[in-house]
């Protein structure tokens, strides 16, 4: 089961997202993961379990669209004054987000359900950040990588190290970059 796009925006189904969403952030804040149940989010939530089954289906379907809501930016990358330095800026805060205790946690939640609506969010955010960056470099008139380059030889690799090797390092993703924009040796 998917959740749903609200049809409303503002209505009663943003309303019951919104509180589900925080006492699932709550909850998991302030307890023990395992101890996490339905029953008690619709609890401290003021909805009815069976609001939040008919909605998201089971507990990983939900603390799955709860995790794919907290990896959305809250704001553009950063501005540093050039292409390169931007997008390292960015890369760095991504691979130190993304490779935190609650940021693996999250990309679990987002991977663990067989559903790829989560995934293919957490991907669009990621691309919406990164054609940021390649709108700024065009506007500048600087070189830059595709938005393909950029997931494929960027992203792809820092989303690899901290799945299955070791935290990327800053020196490690100064490589990838180097890899997609050369510095020039003029």
């Amino acid at each position: 089961m998917v959740s749903k796009e609200n049809p409303r925006p503002g209505g009663r189904s943003a309303r019951v997202q919104a509180a589900v969403h925080q006492a699932v952030r709550d909850m998991l804040a302030g307890m023990n993961r395992a101890d996490v149940t339905i029953p008690l989010i619709a609890q401290r939530a003021n909805v009815t379990p069976s609001t939040i089954y008919r909605r998201w289906g089971d507990l990983q379907e939900l603390l799955a669209d709860v995790a794919a809501s907290r990896l959305q930016p809250e704001t553009e990358p950063p501005k540093t004054g050039s292409a390169r330095n931007d997008l390292q800026a960015w890369a760095e805060q991504y691979a130190d987000e993304m490779s935190s205790g609650a940021g693996r946690q999250m990309i679990r939640d987002v991977l663990a359900v067989s559903d790829t609506a989560n995934a293919e969010k957490c991907c669009i955010y990621t691309q919406q950040q990164l054609r940021v960056l390649v709108a700024r470099a065009d506007e500048r008139g600087e070189a830059f990588p595709t938005l393909t380059e950029l997931m494929d030889y960027v992203v792809s690799p820092i989303m690899y190290r901290i799945l299955f090797d070791q935290v990327p390092s800053n020196d490690c993703v100064r490589g990838l970059i180097s890899r997609v924009m050369p510095e020039n040796t003029d």
